[in-house]
């Protein structure tokens, strides 16, 4: 039988490493990107298309799940995996991130958050506990623990009062794992890092977490108004500060050139909505930097949206051109986004492989400075 949960790293170029997870319903390759499936859905995607992309790994949102159709409901339905049709694995957050950014008449405290569903105003509280039981009755396997985000910038004593409670959290959603039975015997959980923008409260929060133990461990509270460049200097430190030999996981991001940066810092785990969201709205991401497909140019160009991107929509033969995109997103047709989607998700699996064999082949830098100077815009060196 597979095993419950083995991180292998196969290569090293600088910081960065190239390796795999092995889990029971497969093996996730690293630098891994997980599209983001909110509601048991890749948005426009069929969980086989999702997977034909290069995705190894998908992200379930603890949050949405248990409000439509519910945890409890989706455990009678056999799982997660089965409801969606997805069989390998499956990460989910903790819902502690949308439980601050979405929901109304939010009430903090330590035993957890009390909040109104923002689809009918029901009252809930997502504990710890809770977050574990739920992601449990879905069946992930990979579970996040719980912890409390907030806003940057923020003022240091917020800062930490935040990360103390998550550590505090962080062992609690460890305790409700290990009763878990039959699916913590299967599952992994992986750790937050929190702390902001502060070296010293990251050092000590990663320190909590290593007492603690998980499996993996996420760099957690970035991408959340601070900015590329001060994102950058805490994974500068941050990924040093967490095991050598477990997954690091930098939530929530990002751009592609967000991605690249962060796997030169050490950074072997992604999810954003990023390619799902803007492939809706009309948004390519290229190699050449992204390019709205609603663009009046657009309407009589008879390319494909990046000729280097070996996805379906941009094959040269049976691929989607540019004024055919242009006309299905203007006219709101369904397939427009669809095809939008497919593209920004098979543009982003294509990078990570980039990345994985030049880390494999050691010129990792190479790579990475002739994808962002052409990414953004900048003349060859």
């Amino acid at each position: 039988m597979p095993p419950r949960f083995a991180f292998t790293i196969h290569a090293r170029d600088g910081a960065a490493r190239c390796g795999e997870i092995a889990m029971q319903r497969g093996t996730i390759r690293t630098p891994a990107f997980m599209p983001v499936g909110t509601a048991a859905t890749v948005k426009g995607l069929r969980a086989a298309e999702v997977k034909a992309a290069g995705a190894d790994i998908i992200l379930g949102n603890t949050y949405h799940l248990m409000l439509r159709p519910g945890a409890e409901r989706i455990a009678r339905l056999g799982g997660l995996h089965s409801f969606m049709g997805w069989d390998g694995p499956i990460l989910t957050d903790s819902g502690g991130y949308q439980v601050m950014s979405l929901s109304a008449l939010t009430k903090r405290s330590e035993e957890g958050v009390a909040f109104a569903s923002h689809l009918d105003g029901s009252r809930h509280l997502l504990s710890p506990e809770r977050s574990i039981e739920i992601q449990r009755l879905l069946g992930s396997d990979i579970v996040m623990a719980f912890d409390e985000l907030i806003a940057l910038p923020a003022a240091r004593e917020d800062m930490e009062a935040a990360m103390h409670r998550s550590m505090r959290w962080a062992a609690r959603s460890r305790a409700a794992f290990d009763g878990g039975g039959d699916h913590a015997a299967r599952a992994a959980i992986f750790g937050i890092q929190q702390g902001g923008l502060d070296q010293r409260l990251r050092a000590e929060s990663a320190s909590l977490l290593r007492a603690i133990g998980f499996d993996g461990y996420a760099i957690g509270g970035l991408a959340v108004g601070e900015g590329q460049e001060a994102m950058f200097s805490v994974l500068d430190y941050a990924t040093g500060q967490l095991p050598d030999d477990a997954p690091r996981y930098l939530m929530g991001v990002g751009k592609p050139d967000d991605i690249v940066g962060a796997v030169l810092r050490g950074v072997d785990m992604f999810d954003c909505v990023l390619p799902t969201r803007s492939g809706r709205n009309g948004q390519a991401f290229t190699h050449d930097g992204p390019i709205n497909i609603r663009n009046a140019r657009m309407a009589e160009d008879l390319s494909r949206i990046d000729a280097d991107c070996p996805c379906p929509v941009c094959h040269p033969a049976t691929g989607a051109s540019r004024a055919y995109l242009h006309h299905l997103v203007k006219s709101h047709e369904m397939l427009g986004a669809m095809l939008m989607t497919q593209h920004n998700i098979g543009f982003y699996q294509a990078l990570m492989a980039g990345l994985r064999t030049a880390i494999t082949e050691a010129r990792l830098g190479e790579f990475a400075a002739g994808f962002l100077a052409r990414y953004r815009g900048q003349p060859a060196a």
